[in-house]
């Protein structure tokens, strides 16, 4: 059975863009943050419950793209459990392999279900859509009061 990689990253892609896990309002979130993207309207709340360091639990909710959707779902379901620090550091590089892609020095086999977004970095209009929930998170972790904007 002969599989392109880039048909099933895109089949998880729609998966997470139509089912995203952990969508929906967290209580007891001790970390909120807003997120927009004018150029598309997408638009996110995320959810961080940090305990002793340590994401425990994290939600979102809103409306956007199938893109913006699964990156957030990605999102979610990769840094539960990891620490405040290593949370910051997987957005560092799931940004240089958006942004930058085969030339950010970042290897997708290194990011596990992640690479999945790997491609988006060819279609630079919908780069935007892909690292909006991940600049949200850098904002809920830092407790920047200001909604996040990608322009």
């Amino acid at each position: 059975m002969n599989v392109d990689l880039g048909d099933l990253y895109q089949e998880v892609i729609i998966d997470h863009g139509r089912h995203p896990r952990n969508f929906g309002e967290l209580a007891g979130a001790t970390h909120t943050a807003e997120g927009f993207n004018p150029l598309c309207g997408d638009q996110l709340t995320l959810y961080v419950k940090l305990a002793d360091g340590h994401i425990a639990a994290i939600a979102f909710q809103g409306a956007g793209c199938a893109i913006s959707q699964a990156s957030a779902s990605l999102m979610t379901t990769a840094l539960k459990g990891k620490h405040e620090e290593e949370a910051l550091a997987l957005f560092g590089r799931v940004h240089a392999m958006l942004t930058e892609g085969p030339n950010g020095g970042v290897r997708p086999a290194e990011l596990g279900k992640l690479a999945v977004l790997s491609g988006v970095w060819e279609f630079p209009m919908r780069v935007k859509c892909a690292t909006l929930a991940w600049h949200t998170l850098r904002s809920a972790l830092e407790a920047t009061a200001e909604p996040v904007s990608t322009e």
